[in-house]
């Protein structure tokens, strides 16, 4: 019983050690990525900024699990919270709406692990993102801003891309959720485009 227990325990540590040095590497990609924001003025105010940190946290939920996937998240904003200007409240925005993108994305791939699986539960992940952007920015980022920035002002930032955008609601429905399904989008064709590629490194 020992002999067979010895057996099936190195395997098992093997990969929770491979499973281990393939989130870390994939946070470490993440965190650089994060850094690496620019902005698109002509479809959301300057302040708002695209990246593709979420690349990562996605090729992991779907390489390794959707914990794997949410731990990759949880790392490059703890890392970012050595360098934040937002005293946290950026961070924790990126990490609720990360999470909210690779968990259900990561679920549904597990349950259904076919690339039609894995597209499924990344369109419903980029959306639930999407949806979730709303209340997360509302209640968390721009009270956080307004110390710094009168609301009127900010509402102005997105009235000189859309004149008829009334209130700080009407704004982040108008723009931040679609921008937000849009990085969504992007990830899922980036990880498309790279995941059989990486699958190699991923599982082995």
């Amino acid at each position: 019983m020992s002999t067979i227990n010895a057996a099936t325990a190195a395997p098992t540590r093997k990969s929770l050690a491979r499973k281990i040095a393939v989130t870390a590497v994939l946070s470490a990609v993440a965190t650089i990525l994060m850094a690496l924001d620019f902005p698109i003025p002509f479809l959301i105010p300057p302040f708002v900024k695209m990246d593709f940190s979420e690349l990562p946290a996605l090729l992991a939920a779907f390489s390794l699990g959707p914990v794997s996937g949410a731990v990759v998240c949880l790392v490059k904003n703890l890392i970012n919270l050595t360098m934040s200007s937002t005293q946290g409240a950026g961070e924790l925005c990126n990490l609720l709406i990360g999470i909210a993108f690779v968990v259900p994305a990561g679920t549904i791939y597990r349950y259904k692990k076919t690339r039609s699986g894995a597209l499924i539960g990344a369109l419903v992940g980029a959306a639930i993102m999407a949806l979730c952007s709303i209340p997360v920015n509302y209640f968390i980022s721009y009270p956080y801003y307004t110390n710094f920035m009168p609301l009127d002002t900010i509402i102005a930032q997105y009235q000189k891309i859309l004149p008829s955008a009334n209130g700080l609601l009407s704004c982040l429905v108008i723009f931040n959720a679609p921008f937000t399904l849009l990085k969504g989008l992007l990830d899922t064709a980036l990880c498309f485009l790279i995941y059989k590629p990486l699958s190699p490194l991923l599982h082995k």
